[in-house]
């Protein structure tokens, strides 16, 4: 199967370390449309398909959802297209026990969870 893959580059004024998340997913749907956003968060390595599933109801009922450890976020296009102050975060947290709650931010993180998850090799 064949798929297509569109990239899309933040402009300048949303490229510094300091931009909140909410600004980029707002430029996000502006180039792509869509009814929800949903955002992984890669820093946690282990997340099943379940906690999407999850992060897309509970965003189709209440607008914002968010996974707790926070691996998986979602809103639906109105809620991005009328978000207040990006800071504040509006969405409905949900226990998400299934994520891997290493929250990998430097290569020592990266290292350990790799030897923590590598299969055992039998020789």
């Amino acid at each position: 199967m064949q798929e297509d893959v569109s990239i899309i580059r933040r402009p300048d004024k949303l490229s510094d370390d300091s931009t909140p998340s909410i600004p980029v997913f707002q430029h996000i749907i502006d180039n792509f449309p869509c009814d929800i956003h949903l955002n992984y968060n890669c820093n946690f390595p282990k997340c099943p398909q379940s906690v999407f599933d999850k992060a897309i109801e509970v965003c189709k009922e209440h607008g914002e959802s968010l996974s707790d450890p926070y691996a998986v976020w979602a809103q639906s296009t109105d809620c991005l297209k009328s978000y207040g102050d990006p800071l504040d975060i509006t969405a409905v947290t949900f226990k998400a026990d299934q994520v891997q709650t290493i929250d990998i931010h430097e290569i020592d993180d990266l290292l350990y969870t790799h030897q923590l998850y590598q299969e055992k090799k039998p020789w």
